[in-house]
């Protein structure tokens, strides 16, 4: 029977980061993954259309990771390890319905100048809301990395009572909790400026019509202005294998193909894993899964050892829209309509505006397909030319306004949905219009297709447990399913009610993408001082 100070369910970034950061600091480790391949979703494919190309099946972009505080202790170990991140000062740009484009750029002088392209004044709107989101920035991703519900957590609101006074926080607050179209509306007046932004709310699990949107805008806006768009150079698997080296290399354990049944519970305690396969795995200190709380609360603990309110609340957890994935290798590099920087950016959003994005999650959000979905047009090549064969190019596309259930209709009352199962004929009729849509664009699109492989929400649901309906978000981040309340108002934060058992993963603050925070705080958690400790470090020295 195998023991490890620490046992890890799923193998994800966040439990990868955590189980590498523990590592270093002298715990044993165990990471158990029941897919073939560690990293959740972050999965390099090679040749998932053609020989040659290079493909991120899910997640591909890594600005939320480079920028995290688990990266800057991992950092070093990592580039040893022979990781390399390649970025671009064009992260980002809207293309419109009329042939025009906005930009958003690492550049600050040239961000007013683009916004200020579309609207006199725009410019200087953007500079101030940079200016007044970075004078509060330990505030405003304080929020976002902090143990809400801890000493930690009181220590910033605290701050926040200090800096504003009491009205003022109320003030700061309210905006915390504004809409993405409330906040845009107020701020800028062009629509090419809503429509370059409004869109990266679908990044973070919401509509541009909902409560913290408008925060959440302005968090992206300030950090791809500040972080670029990075990616591994060959791929996000290279941040996988660095990741579990850490922890093999320390004599920890990352396997896959090991799916846990159960996690052990004595004495109101964790004490390890049961695997599939019958094998124990014990735990000396901590068991941290890495799971949706259907699965933590409805499965992997037996029946009883947690409250009646908690597994009450955790069955009544929802999921959000969900998403498919169109992976495209061309012959030749595209030939965008209209500004030539289209081809030199990152990730472009063809959208007709803040309005079209609204349209699309309504009608997500009642079981249509969308009749003019917002296409995420990802273009790993435009950031690293290694990922496929040279003069080729690969376009990732990305649809996060689905239904999170069975389909309904078609909000252009064009396609047969059947009985509103994703079958194949569905997934490939729905790819066909957003292909036919972004060939508008991308001219020569439909020419130098070598091959396509489009993913339907069904089909992301079956690469990944933890991907509910097909969505990437681990649950809906709406705010009572949101902050102090993810992932449920009966168990919020990562403590458990079983003791020594640790929750992190999407599901959890500080919510979904690859910037590994619950892991981050829950390996610092796990590594506090004992509390006579922590007491003692601040007496001060009084003599010998």
């Amino acid at each position: 029977m195998a023991a490890y100070d620490a046992v890890f369910v799923g193998a994800g970034i966040n439990s990868l980061a955590g189980a590498a950061l523990l590592s270093q600091a002298g715990w044993s480790v165990c990471v158990l993954e029941r897919a073939d391949e560690p990293g959740g979703c972050i999965r390099t494919v090679e040749g998932l259309t053609a020989p040659g190309f290079t493909h991120e099946l899910l997640a591909s972009w890594h600005p939320l990771w480079t920028g995290s505080a688990a990266y800057a202790e991992l950092k070093p170990d990592l580039d040893a390890r022979g990781l390399e991140y390649l970025n671009t000062e064009l992260p980002t740009a809207s293309a419109y319905p009329d042939g025009s484009a906005a930009f958003l750029t690492t550049s600050l002088e040239d961000n007013v100048a683009e916004l200020d392209r579309h609207a006199p004044g725009d410019g200087a709107a953007w500079q101030a809301m940079f200016e007044r989101f970075m004078k509060d920035a330990d505030l405003s991703f304080g929020v976002l990395g902090t143990e809400l519900w801890s000493p930690a957590g009181l220590a910033l609101g605290r701050r926040a009572l200090s800096r504003f006074g009491r009205r003022g926080v109320l003030e700061y607050l309210g905006q915390v909790v504004a809409s993405c179209r409330d906040w845009l509306g107020e701020t800028f007046e062009s629509e090419q400026a809503h429509g370059l932004l409004a869109p990266w709310v679908l990044h973070t699990g919401l509509g541009p019509d909902q409560a913290t949107s408008g925060f959440m805008t302005q968090v992206i806006a300030c950090a791809l202005q500040l972080g670029g768009m990075p990616v591994p150079k060959g791929g996000g698997g290279r941040l996988v294998d660095g990741l579990a080296g850490i922890v093999r290399d320390a004599g920890g354990e990352v396997r896959t193909g090991a799916h846990v049944e159960r996690i052990l519970v004595r004495d109101g305690r964790a004490t390890g894993v049961r695997v599939a396969d019958g094998e124990v795995v014990q735990a000396r200190r901590a068991v941290v899964a890495s799971v949706t709380p259907t699965q933590l609360y409805g499965g992997l603990l037996a029946e009883g050892e947690t409250p009646p309110e908690v597994a009450a609340g955790a069955r009544r957890y929802r999921y959000g829209r969900g998403e498919m994935q169109i992976h495209i290798a061309m012959s030749e590099p595209p030939d965008w309509a209209g500004d030539e920087r289209l081809a030199r950016t990152a990730i472009v959003h063809v959208t007709p505006g803040l309005d079209g994005v609204s349209r699309a999650v309504n009608e997500a959000e009642r079981g249509l397909l969308p009749a003019e979905a917002t296409i995420v047009c990802g273009q790993p090549m435009a950031v690293d030319p290694s990922r496929a064969p040279e003069g080729s190019w690969i376009v990732w596309i990305q649809l996060q306004e689905l239904p999170a259930g069975p389909v309904r209709g078609d909000a252009a009352g064009e396609l047969d949905v059947g009985d509103g199962t994703w079958t194949e004929t569905l997934r490939e009729a729905y790819a066909d219009r957003i292909t036919e849509r972004l060939g508008r664009h991308i001219r020569n699109l439909e020419r130098a297709t070598v091959a396509r492989v489009a993913m339907s929400p069904a089909d992301i649901e079956a690469t990944n447990v933890n991907l509910v309906g097909g969505d990437i978000y681990g649950g809906s981040c709406a705010l009572d399913q949101n902050f102090l309340f993810r992932p449920l108002p009966q168990a919020p934060g990562h403590r458990t009610p079983v003791d020594g058992l640790w929750h992190i993963g999407a599901s959890t603050h500080p919510g979904p993408g690859l910037g590994a925070g619950s892991g981050y705080l829950v390996y610092q958690e796990l590594t506090k001082p004992p509390l006579p400790r922590r007491v003692l470090a601040k007496v001060p020295f009084v003599g010998r």
